[in-house]
C-alpha cells in the first residue's frame, strides 16, 4: 500500500506541477512572483476601477495615469505623461526601458472607458468567488495591471533593465481625440520604433484567443439633394425622383453589391430628410421637417465601414463612389470618407507571434491558443501598429463579459494567469527563441 501511496503521491505531483519539463529557472522565476505578490496587483485593479475614467472625465483619466506612472517609475523605467489638449482628451501615459538587448516590443493598453461620471456603473463590486462587476474592469484596466505586474515579475527577476520596452496607454481608446494625427501621434511614434506589439485589451473574452488580425472602423456621411415641389410632379422631367428615393437607392445598391464580400461590414447608422435637414456632426445627431405632398429636397446618412485589409477598404469606397455617383434624374448626391482606425491584417508574422505565445501557454499547463474569427474582431489601438512592426497580437489582457455596458464583468482568474503569460512570452523574446508560421 505504501508503494501504490507513494505512485499516486508522484504522479498527482507531476499533474499539479506542468512547469517542470517546460520552463527554465528564469521563467520559474516569474510565475512563483505573479504567485507570491497577485493580491497586491489585484488591490490595484480594485483601486483603478473605483476611479472614474470615462474618456471625457479628464481629471479621472490623468488620475488613473498618475498611479500607474508611479509603479513603472518604481519598475525603473523612464515615464512622460503627453498632453492631450491638441486633440481634445486628457492624454496619454508613455513608459520605456531602452538601450537593452532583444526585441523592441510594444505594450499597450488604455486609461479610459465608456462609462462617464454620469453612468450608473461607478464601483467595483464582488459577484462570486471568481468574478467581478465594475466599470472598464475587463476594458481595459484589467489588461492595464496585467501589464503591470508582468512588467514586475522581470523586474524583480533582475531582467527588466536589461530589455527594450515601451508601454503606451492611451487616454482616448473608446472615443478618440481630433484629429486623430495627433490622438494618435504617441503610439504610432512608438510602433515605428518596435519590432513587436502586445495589446492587452479583454478580445473575446476567451483567455485561449488572441487577435492577430482586427478590422478597421471608419465613417462616411452620403448627402444627397433633390428638388422640392408639390408631390403630384415627382418623377416628371423639372422634379425628378426627390433626395429620398436617390438616397434608397444608393442604399440598396451598396448592401446589393458589397453585403456579401467577406469581412466587410458597412452600417448605415443616422438616415435624415425631407424639406429641410440639420445634421450635427460632432454630436451625430440631426433633425428632419418634410410633408407628404412635397417632394423631398435633402437627406443626410451616416454610417461606417469596417474591413480587414487596406486594399478592402479601397475597392469598398470605389465600389460605393460609383454608385453614388449614378444619379436618379433630378437629384444629386456625394459621399465623403472619415479617417478612423486601420485595419490590423492578419501577418505571417502575426502567426508566428501567436504560435509562440500558444507554446509559452501550455508550457505554463493553460492550454493552447487560437486566433479569434477577425469578423468577431472590432477596432482597437493597436491597429496603428500596422505596417510598423514585424509582428504583433492583442487580447492578452482580462477576460471578461459585457464590456461597455452596466453588466460588465472580469474573471478574477484571468489576472496571474495572463500576468505568467505575458511575463514568459516578453522573457522569450528578449532571449531570441526561434518562430515558425502555422496559419
Amino acid at each position: 500500500m505504501r508503494k501504490i501511496s507513494i505512485l499516486f503521491a508522484l504522479v498527482v505531483l507531476i499533474i499539479a506541477s506542468p512547469l517542470t519539463a517546460q520552463t527554465d529557472k528564469v521563467e520559474k522565476k516569474l510565475i512563483q512572483y505573479v504567485n507570491d505578490h497577485n493580491d497586491e496587483y489585484l488591490s490595484l485593479l480594485k483601486e483603478l476601477i473605483n476611479i472614474n475614467s470615462g474618456t471625457m472625465n479628464f481629471e479621472g483619466v490623468r488620475q488613473v495615469g498618475d498611479v500607474l506612472m508611479e509603479k513603472f517609475k518604481a519598475l525603473g523605467m523612464e515615464v512622460e505623461w503627453v498632453d492631450g489638449s491638441s486633440f481634445n482628451r486628457a492624454g496619454h501615459l508613455v513608459a520605456r526601458i531602452k538601450g537593452g538587448k532583444g526585441k523592441k516590443i510594444l505594450m499597450i493598453g488604455h486609461l479610459d472607458t465608456v462609462f462617464e461620471p454620469d453612468s450608473p456603473n461607478q464601483k467595483w463590486s464582488q459577484v462570486d468567488e471568481n468574478t467581478i462587476k465594475g466599470p472598464g474592469i475587463a476594458d481595459m484596466k484589467g489588461g492595464d495591471v496585467i501589464i503591470l505586474q508582468s512588467l514586475a515579475a522581470l523586474h524583480s527577476a533582475g531582467l527588466l533593465k536589461e530589455m527594450n520596452i515601451t508601454v503606451v496607454m492611451t487616454g482616448d481608446e473608446e472615443l478618440s481625440g481630433s484629429p486623430l494625427s495627433e490622438s494618435k501621434k504617441a503610439l504610432v511614434e512608438a510602433a515605428k520604433w518596435a519590432d513587436v506589439a502586445l495589446g492587452f485589451e479583454n478580445g473575446d473574452g476567451n483567455p485561449a484567443t488572441v487577435n492577430v488580425a482586427r478590422r478597421s472602423s471608419s465613417g462616411w456621411t452620403l448627402t444627397v439633394t433633390g428638388n422640392a415641389s408639390h408631390s403630384s410632379q415627382i418623377f416628371k422631367p423639372k422634379v425628378g425622383a426627390g433626395a429620398i428615393y436617390e438616397a434608397s437607392r444608393i442604399l440598396y445598391q451598396f448592401y446589393d453589391e458589397l453585403a456579401g464580400e467577406e469581412y466587410l461590414t458597412f452600417n448605415p447608422g443616422m438616415i435624415a430628410g425631407g424639406t429641410e435637414v440639420s445634421y450635427n456632426k460632432s454630436e451625430n445627431t440631426g433633425t428632419a421637417f418634410g410633408k407628404n405632398n412635397v417632394v423631398s429636397k435633402d437627406v443626410t446618412v451616416t454610417g461606417d465601414i469596417r474591413a480587414l485589409t487596406p486594399e478592402q477598404i479601397t475597392r469598398t469606397q470605389e465600389t460605393m463612389k460609383r454608385i453614388v455617383a449614378n444619379h436618379l434624374p433630378g437629384t444629386n448626391a456625394t459621399i465623403t470618407f472619415a479617417e478612423g482606425y486601420p485595419p490590423f491584417a492578419p501577418t505571417e508574422g502575426n502567426y508566428q507571434l501567436m504560435n509562440l505565445f500558444s507554446k509559452v501557454s501550455q508550457d505554463l499547463g493553460f492550454g493552447e491558443v487560437t486566433a479569434v474569427n477577425p469578423a468577431d474582431a472590432g477596432a482597437a489601438d493597436i491597429s496603428f501598429t500596422a505596417g510598423h512592426i514585424e509582428m504583433g497580437i492583442d487580447a492578452m489582457g482580462m477576460s471578461g463579459a459585457d464590456d461597455h455596458t452596466i453588466n460588465e464583468t472580469g474573471d478574477l482568474r484571468a489576472l496571474p494567469k495572463q500576468s505568467k503569460r505575458a511575463a514568459v512570452l516578453i522573457y522569450r523574446l528578449y532571449k531570441g527563441v526561434d518562430l515558425k508560421t502555422k496559419k
